[in-house]
């Protein structure tokens, strides 16, 4: 869930900024894989024998080994790349509309169907929007779905990823005319402070994304039902009573027709709170592999990491829109002649400051992949101590190897990991069995690699 809060709030950012490659996917279902991992069996630890964190860490990191490990580190490498490359484009398709003076066209076009400055936003937002993500589509194709399909990545034919991205886009259209004209509105109001009102208005609809989307965004890609009565679904909401997560129901969505990617959430504010886990969940993953995962994800709940998450990206967004200030001011006075871009509040200005937002996210990458990544510990904590399933929890961890680099250097997972990488929240699961391996649970539990 804290990915997703993450993104929600740089997606309400990008609105503002944007940053045309990332935003214009902002609405669909990320792709996921399909490919089996490599493993093979270790013998069990003997009995009577001391239990080695350390050494369980390892073992199990040792499971994904030869081509499937290969595969998943290549494919986290190159992301690695693609977040450069995404900066970049941005960067470029922002000079082509100021250079070629096309955005200008379009702040021209806008005046002359109304003289209303808070109508000429939306007329020059809607063409401005579907141009950015028209020119964006090369790179987006080539990361959403040929890069996808070439790593096994995904479930989708390209008619069904296309009728997913359209819909993205429409909502992209729809959110991104409305955020800008209001952002516009408060640049006309509050002059020179306009980049403290807009980390206002930056929160607002960042707090309105996270109480919609669960409700009125995700079910217009993938259908929501309820989980059929069985002794699993009543050990889920017990644990949700257990930990005063107002939820009666739990929904099943139909992921399996994208990927093969196993998730859950508990999601949601001012009474739109929902337990949900995937399909793939049910089917790849066992009875107490589904509650390691729910007790993580309760844990992002109980712990109120929507606010915090929201909070602080709040403050990233401050010193975003400072920066937007200062170097919108400083790159104008150099061109903006050549751009035909007259001031801040000018909507002709706005590739100015979607490069300039593309460059500061680029920047601040491992400032929001910390916060999202220390939250996902905090959460990895509060599942392991209501759950009590470590070795399910690093069962689960290994399902994901397809598409996370298991066993990154320090400085990789401190810089591109928005989750804590296989290796620490393993390490997480057996640091905390080695401190309950009297408690008669773990006792009677699995017993781990050594």
């Amino acid at each position: 869930m804290a990915k997703r809060l993450v993104i929600a709030a740089l997606l309400a950012l990008a609105c503002f900024l944007w940053s045309e490659a990332a935003f214009a996917q902002s609405g669909g279902p990320a792709a996921a894989p399909t490919s089996v991992i490599d493993t093979r069996t270790l013998p069990p630890i003997a009995a009577g024998a001391a239990f080695d964190p350390v050494k369980a860490t390892n073992a199990y990191l040792a499971r994904v080994s030869g081509a499937a490990r290969s595969r998943s580190d290549s494919y986290a490498e190159g992301g690695y790349v693609l977040i450069l490359v995404d900066a970049l484009y941005a960067v470029a398709v922002a000079a082509l509309l100021l250079w070629g003076r096309i955005s200008a066209s379009l702040r021209d076009f806008a005046e002359r169907q109304t003289r209303t400055r808070l109508w000429q936003v939306p007329l020059y937002a809607g063409p401005y929007i579907l141009l950015t993500i028209a020119l964006s589509f090369p790179l987006t194709l080539y990361e959403e779905f040929f890069r996808e399909k070439a790593y096994g990545l995904m479930n989708q034919s390209f008619f069904a990823w296309f009728g997913d991205f359209l819909t993205s886009t429409g909502l992209t259209l729809i959110a991104g005319t409305i955020v800008l004209t209001v952002l516009y509105a408060a640049i006309r109001a509050a002059g020179r402070d306009w980049w403290m009102w807009a980390t206002v208005v930056f929160a607002a609809f960042a707090t309105i994304l996270i109480v919609i989307s669960p409700v009125f965004v995700e079910p217009l890609f993938n259908r929501y039902t309820p989980m059929p009565q069985s002794t699993l679904k009543q050990d889920v909401l017990s644990l949700a009573r257990a930990n005063g997560i107002p939820a009666t129901n739990v929904y099943v969505v139909d992921a399996s027709r994208q990927s093969d990617r196993i998730s859950a959430n508990v999601a949601g504010l001012f009474g739109t709170t929902r337990i949900a886990m995937n399909d793939n969940l049910l089917k790849h993953g066992t009875h107490d592999e589904v509650l390691a995962v729910l007790g993580h994800e309760m844990g992002h709940y109980v712990l109120d990491h929507a606010i915090r998450l929201l909070l602080f990206m709040s403050l990233v967004a401050l010193v975003g829109f400072a920066f937007l200030n200062g170097g919108f001011q400083f790159l104008t006075g150099l061109f903006g002649g050549n751009w035909d871009v007259r001031r801040i509040d000018d909507p002709a200005g706005l590739p100015v400051l979607a490069a300039l937002g593309a460059v500061f996210l680029l920047l601040a990458t491992p400032v929001t992949n910390t916060i999202s990544r220390t939250t996902e510990i905090q959460a990895d904590m509060f599942g392991i101590n209501a759950a009590r399933k470590p070795d399910a929890f690093a069962t689960v961890v290994l399902k994901l190897a397809n598409y996370r680099k298991l066993d990154p250097a320090p400085w990789e997972e401190a810089i591109f990991y928005d989750h804590p990488s296989g290796r620490t929240r393993i390490w997480e699961m057996m640091r905390w069995k080695a401190e309950h391996l009297n408690d008669p649970d773990i006792k009677a539990g699995p017993v781990s690699p050594q």
